[in-house]
C-alpha cells in the first residue's frame, strides 16, 4: 500500500517514546487511508496544529510538547487516533463549573449585630468580598459570654473566623478565601482591618469613641480607597442605616434571614378557580366516584400554579359550587378530591361545626391521618385553637389515633414581665395557657345531655389527656403517637421552629398556629418569623398543609376591632 511522503518539518522533534506506541485503527480506517493513494491532499485533510490555538478557551492547559506530538500524530497515526488525542487534551468535563457572577463585585462591611444575628452570614454573600472593622471583633468578644442565643451566635462567629484564619495558606494581608472551610457557595475573600483608616469627610459632630461611628468612618474610608468599587454597610440597626444614608454611604439590611419580603406573597393554602374554569376545562376533565368523594383529573394552564394539598374552590351564582383538595400532580395533569363537609351537624367534630369555607378546609387537614404537619394562620377569633383542640380530642379519645395531646407556646409577654412563677412546669405554664382553658370551657359545654356529673367527668378525662409542656425543655425529646399543638408560633424564630418540628416521632402530628400581625418577640418581623419560614418550606409536601383563615367567628366586636385597630 503506498504511504504518504515523509514530513519535512518537526520530524526530528518527535520523542522516542512515540515510536513504541501502537496506533489503534480499525479496518474501516485502513480502507479510508488506502483510497487517496500518495496524494499530498491527505496531509492537508488531517488535523493541523494552529499557532493561535488557545486550549484555555476549552478548559485545558497547553503541554510543552503539544505542537510536536500533535504534528507527528497527524502523519504517522490514523485519523481516529489523532482525534482521540485532541479530545483528551481539551476535554472540559473535569473542571468544576462556578456560579456566574451577576454584576460588578462589591465589598460588604458587616456590623456586629449581623454576625450575632446569623453567625453564618460570612458565607451568604456569593462572590463578593467581606470586610470586618476591628471594633466589630471587639464587640464580638464582649458579647460571647452567657447562655443566650446572642452569646452562642457570637461564639460561633468567632469560631468561624478562627477556622478561616487558621486554614492552610491563609494570608490576612491579602484576604482569606471564604471557601477554604467547605462553604463552596462563598466565592469572595474576608478582609480584616489591619491599619488605621481615617476618612476625609465625616462631620465633626459624631463622637469618635462610639462603636457605630467608628464603623461608619471605616466604611467611608474604604469607599474613598477602593473607588469605583461599591462598598456597602450591612446592619440590622435601623438608626445605623439612617446615619449611613445621611453621610452618603450605601447601606442595606441583612435580608438572608427573611423568608418573604412582602407578606402578601405568602402561600395562602387555597386558590379560587376562575369564573370560566368549566368553560375552558369542562371538555378535558375526567371524573369518577370513590365512596363519598368525587375525583377530578384536570389539565391546562392552571396546573403549574397548584401545590399538593392546596385547596381549590369554585363559587359562581347560578352554578354548583366545588370545594376540593389537590392530591396528585403528575406532569401537566392534577387530581382533585372533594372535601368532607364539617359544617353539617352530622359531621361535627367534638360538637364543633365549621362556620366558613376556610374553617372547613382547615378541619379537613386536621382530621386527615395522612397529613403530619398543619399550619394555621389568621387574625384573632378565626377559630384556630378551638378547631385544633376539637380535632385533637376526637382523634385521641374517640378514634384512639393518638395517645395524648401535648400543648406548648412561646412564652413572650405582651407587656412587662410579672417575674418568676411558682410551682411545677405545668403550673408555671398555666398563666400562658389561658387560651387552652377558654377553649376547653367551650368544648366541655357541647355535651349538654350528660348532666353536671357527666360534664365534670368529661372535663377530668379531657384534662388527663392534655399535657402542657414548656419549650425550654424540648431539646432531645421524641414524641411518639402524640398530637402536638404549638400555639402563638409567630413568636418563634426559624431555629426554634426547627427544634420543635424535629421532635416528631412515628405516628405524631404537629399543628402550628399563629397570627403574624401579633409578633411580640423583639427583632422578629413577619418576613423572618418561624411560622412564615415553616409555611414557605413545607408548601407542596404531600404530608403537610396550610390554610390562612380569613374571617373571624369570635364575636362582632372582635371582628370589627381586628379590621379597624
Amino acid at each position: 500500500m503506498p504511504l504518504p511522503p515523509a514530513p519535512t518539518k518537526r520530524a526530528a522533534m518527535l520523542p522516542p517514546e512515540a515510536f513504541d506506541a501502537p496506533a489503534r485503527s480499525s479496518r474501516k480506517a485502513a480502507r479510508k487511508w488506502a483510497a487517496p493513494a500518495a496524494d499530498e491532499a491527505v496531509i492537508a485533510d488531517l488535523p493541523q496544529v494552529h499557532d493561535d490555538f488557545d486550549p484555555r478557551g476549552f478548559g485545558g492547559e497547553l503541554p510543552v510538547e503539544f505542537g510536536e506530538v500533535e504534528a507527528e500524530a497527524a502523519v504517522d497515526a490514523p485519523v481516529p487516533a489523532a482525534r482521540t488525542r485532541r479530545k483528551d487534551v481539551t476535554a472540559p468535563a473535569a473542571l468544576p463549573k462556578k456560579k456566574k457572577a451577576e454584576g460588578p463585585k462589591k465589598m460588604f462591611v458587616l456590623d456586629t449585630n449581623v454576625l450575632m444575628h446569623d453567625p453564618m452570614s460570612l458565607f451568604r454573600f456569593d462572590e463578593h468580598d467581606i470586610f470586618l472593622p476591628m471594633v466589630v471583633l471587639e464587640e464580638l468578644d464582649g458579647h460571647k459570654k452567657g447562655t443566650t442565643e446572642v452569646a452562642r451566635n457570637a461564639r460561633q462567629a468567632s469560631r468561624s473566623l478562627d477556622a478561616l484564619a487558621g486554614a492552610a495558606g491563609a494570608d490576612i494581608a491579602h484576604g482569606l478565601r471564604l471557601d477554604t472551610t467547605g462553604h463552596r457557595e462563598a466565592g469572595g475573600c474576608l478582609f480584616f482591618q489591619t491599619m488605621p483608616l481615617s476618612p476625609s469627610g465625616l462631620p465633626m459632630g459624631l463622637p469618635p469613641g462610639k462603636a457605630d461611628n467608628q464603623i461608619l468612618s471605616v466604611v467611608q474610608a474604604l469607599q474613598e480607597k477602593h473607588a469605583p468599587m461599591q462598598v456597602v454597610l450591612v446592619s440590622k440597626d435601623i438608626n445605623m442605616r439612617v446615619k449611613a444614608r445621611a453621610l452618603g454611604l450605601v447601606t442595606e439590611d441583612y435580608k438572608n434571614d427573611k423568608t418573604l419580603d412582602d407578606l402578601d406573597l405568602m402561600y395562602a393554602g387555597s386558590l379560587a378557580l376562575p369564573a370560566d374554569f368549566w368553560a375552558k376545562h369542562g371538555k378535558t376533565v375526567e371524573s369518577w366516584q370513590q365512596g363519598v368523594h368525587t375525583f377530578y383529573r384536570i389539565s391546562g394552564p392552571i396546573v403549574p400554579a397548584l401545590f399538593i394539598n392546596q385547596f381549590v374552590y369554585f363559587e359562581a351564582p347560578g352554578e354548583p359550587s366545588l370545594y376540593a383538595r389537590v392530591i396528585e400532580i403528575r406532569g401537566k395533569t392534577a387530581v382533585l378530591k372533594t372535601l368532607k363537609d364539617y359544617g353539617h351537624l352530622k359531621n361535627a367534630v367534638w360538637g364543633v361545626t365549621t362556620r366558613n369555607r376556610e374553617q372547613n378546609f382547615a378541619m379537613n387537614l386536621l382530621m386527615d391521618p395522612e397529613v403530619d404537619f398543619v399550619t394555621l394562620t389568621g387574625t384573632a377569633g378565626t377559630g384556630k385553637t378551638l378547631m385544633a383542640l376539637a380535632a385533637g380530642l376526637t382523634q385521641v379519645l374517640d378514634e384512639r389515633r393518638y395517645t395524648e395531646i401535648i400543648m406548648t407556646r412561646a412564652t413572650v409577654s405582651v407587656g412587662e414581665d410579672i417575674g418568676f412563677l411558682p410551682g411545677t412546669e405545668e403550673e408555671k405554664m398555666g398563666p400562658w395557657m389561658g387560651a387552652l382553658d377558654d377553649n376547653l370551657e367551650v368544648l366541655g359545654k357541647t355535651d349538654s345531655a350528660a348532666g353536671e356529673w357527666g360534664r365534670a367527668a368529661t372535663n377530668e378525662l379531657i384534662r388527663s389527656k392534655i399535657k402542657i409542656k414548656s419549650m425550654n425543655f424540648m431539646r432531645g425529646r421524641t414524641f411518639l403517637n402524640k398530637y402536638v399543638i404549638i400555639d402563638e408560633a409567630q413568636n418563634l424564630t426559624p431555629k426554634q421552629m426547627k427544634t420543635l418540628i424535629t421532635r416528631a416521632g412515628p405516628g405524631s402530628k404537629i399543628i402550628c398556629m399563629g397570627n403574624l400581625a401579633q409578633i411580640d418577640t423583639p427583632y422578629l418581623t413577619e418576613g423572618s418569623s418561624g411560622l412564615t419560614f415553616a409555611v414557605d418550606k413545607f408548601k407542596g409536601w404531600p404530608h403537610s398543609g396550610h390554610i390562612t383563615l380569613a374571617r373571624g367567628e369570635r364575636s362582632r366586636l372582635a371582628d370589627f376591632a381586628s379590621e379597624v385597630l
